[in-house]
């Protein structure tokens, strides 16, 4: 079991050195202040979009919104930063974030919960700027607003926490989980269209042609995987630069006396 948590980012003691709740250049308190901020900000605009379409005609809009790929990641980015920073602040204030006291299961789920947001919401730009986005803006402000904030500062939230924060680079394990999640998005599309008679993203229509729909399936699973990749790179990269040649090993609170992984493993085999 214990190899398998190691596999999986969980292994025990988890997050010895407060990789998930510590940032290498910003205070423990202000990384959890950033954290909620983004956090108010994204629930509060999905409610303003739920208020908007619920008073100008459109509250279908807003029921809908769960088939769709963006609002889902979007719920999942706000409840993220609202938890992360509710870790942050806990271990702020005492030393050891409430995710270090959790099950061994709820903790896997944190690291996975962490890969999503920052590979899904860089997926979405991606795909609604490249594929769905048709080059004319948007009529109004109120939607030019809504697909900013949902299609290009969501990119910019996840990026906070690839370059900001002392997190490491995900399990090579955790690809395993995005695959299993797109599926399991791409039976929910095809369960809208049974229940609802529409498909949230006009591309998933096999009417256009069996092979055209492959592609975009394989396409997509394609990019995500890259952009894993990629942000795999980037995280390691900015760990290399800022700890080992920067020698800024993070921001700590001053209940911990922690000042890297390294230290950490040789302290804990000193106690063997």
């Amino acid at each position: 079991m214990a190899r398998i948590l190691s596999i999986l980012g969980a292994s025990q003691p988890f997050d010895p050195t407060h990789r998930y709740t510590t940032s290498w250049i910003l205070p423990p308190v202000l990384l959890a202040i950033c954290r909620f901020i983004f956090a108010i900000y994204i629930l509060t605009a999905i409610f303003f979009i739920f208020g908007w379409n619920g008073t100008h005609g459109h509250a279908e809009q807003s029921r809908y919104s769960f088939s769709f790929f963006t609002s889902l990641g979007y719920w999942g980015l706000g409840f993220y930063f609202l938890f992360s920073s509710l870790h942050t602040f806990s271990y702020a204030r005492t030393g050891k974030s409430w995710s270090q006291k959790w099950p061994a299961g709820f903790q896997v789920a944190h690291t996975v919960f962490y890969t999503t947001i920052v590979t899904f919401p860089i997926l979405v730009t991606a795909v609604f700027w490249a594929l769905l986005y048709n080059g004319i803006w948007f009529s109004n402000e109120f939607q030019g607003w809504s697909n900013t904030s949902q299609h290009a500062l969501n990119t910019v939230f996840a990026s906070f926490e690839i370059f900001l924060t002392r997190t490491s680079p995900p399990p090579p394990a955790h690809l395993a989980f995005l695959v299993i999640l797109l599926a399991l998005y791409l039976a929910l599309a095809y369960l809208s269209h049974v229940t609802t008679g529409f498909y949230p993203y006009s591309f998933l229509d096999p009417n256009k042609g069996s092979g055209k729909l492959a592609g975009y399936i394989l396409g997509i699973l394609a990019a995500a995987c890259v952009i894993f990749g990629i942000v795999w790179g980037i995280i390691w990269i900015r760990r290399w630069l800022t700890e080992s040649k920067l020698g800024m090993h993070g921001k700590f609170t001053m209940k911990t006396v922690v000042r890297d992984e390294e230290t950490m493993e040789m302290a804990n085999e000193g106690m063997k």
